[in-house]
């Protein structure tokens, strides 16, 4: 009898020191986890922060995409286009990244130049119609029907989405430190996820603040809350058309800003090295706010190499390589 009761308690003594060492295993494990989830958010900040500039841009472009259609087609609009972006930023874009970065980091930069000649040929197009020069797209039209008109300016839209959620990727990609490849495929994906939420959240309440305006200038209880209405419903149609000022303009900086990096990336940095030295000395002549001056001014000089690109793309784009897709594009009968 004290022989098994001897057994029983080693046995006891085992399955204690047992729990103890699960517990141990499991408190690590959430250590780990909770680390490597701070480290991943942590990241992901830094990364976004990085890439907010392409942020603004991608949100200042879009509802200009969204002019002519009614009301109650606007939200929907919104939601296909936030759809293409998730899908070009997660199955696309996300897994391109990170191969690119582990087995062509040579390829980056000539991708991202190419969609930076994109982005200044869309942009030079547009200010060439503003100027009264060239022709409108057909989806500019008012003859198309509305559903290929909404789809038309859908594509169009994820089209550019694709180039302006590269550039972010990319930066992103390259603010995160080399923490493993799940970290990094974790930290892109949060990034990607964050930001489209982020820039089509916020192209939503742009959308609909005229009808936000109205309802507080019909319903609201106060007077301030119905003056505040109206003055959102009169300001809209000039926010948006600034805004639209302001995508195109977007468009023409940032593919300037991507061809000049690319170009430096290539071995090519007299480009960049002119407009950081004018930049600087643009800044050194207004010390109180030299930071801010800095940036204009390279922003400006960054837009005037994509405007000068953009003029140079398209003849290209509309000889070459319309025809060219078009030749090739299935003929509707």
């Amino acid at each position: 009898m004290s022989g098994l009761l001897a057994l029983l308690d080693d046995v006891a003594a085992i399955a204690k020191v047992a729990a103890a060492n699960l517990d141990d295993i499991a408190s690590q494990a959430a250590k780990t986890t909770a680390k490597v989830a701070g480290t991943v958010v942590d990241d992901a900040a830094k990364a976004g922060a990085k890439a907010a500039g392409a942020v603004i841009d991608d949100a200042a472009v879009t509802p200009k995409y969204l002019q002519g259609f009614s009301p109650a087609r606007e939200l929907p609009i919104v939601w296909r286009i936030a759809r293409g972006s998730f899908f070009n930023k997660l199955v696309i874009l996300l897994p391109i990244a990170l191969l690119l970065s582990a087995f062509a980091p040579w390829a980056i930069a000539p991708l991202l130049m190419l969609g930076g000649c994109y982005l200044c040929f869309e942009g030079a197009e547009k200010v060439l119609h503003a100027l009264g020069f060239g022709h409108h797209h057909a989806a500019e039209g008012g003859g198309e029907d509305k559903a290929h008109l909404e789809e038309a300016r859908v594509q169009g839209a994820i089209k550019t989405d694709f180039i302006l959620s590269a550039e972010i990727m990319t930066i992103a990609l390259s603010a995160i430190p080399d923490r493993g490849f799940w970290v990094e495929a974790s930290t892109l994906a949060l990034v990607g996820i964050a930001i489209t939420v982020a820039v089509y959240g916020g192209v939503a309440l742009i959308v609909k603040a005229d009808d936000i305006g109205l309802a507080m200038a019909k319903n609201g209880r106060l007077g301030v809350t119905r003056a505040t209405g109206r003055g959102i419903v009169r300001g809209m149609p000039g926010f948006m058309k600034a805004l639209t000022i302001v995508g195109t303009a977007a468009m023409i900086w940032v593919g300037g800003s991507i061809i000049v990096h690319g170009l430096e990336e290539l071995g090519f940095g007299a480009l960049g090295h002119a407009i950081h030295d004018i930049a600087e000395a643009a800044a050194h002549a207004v010390p109180a706010a030299s930071g801010t001056v800095a940036w204009l001014t390279t922003a400006f000089l960054d837009g005037i190499v994509g405007l000068i690109v953009g003029f140079a793309v398209i003849p290209i784009a509309t000889r070459v390589i319309a025809p060219l897709m078009a030749r090739f594009r299935p003929q509707a009968h």
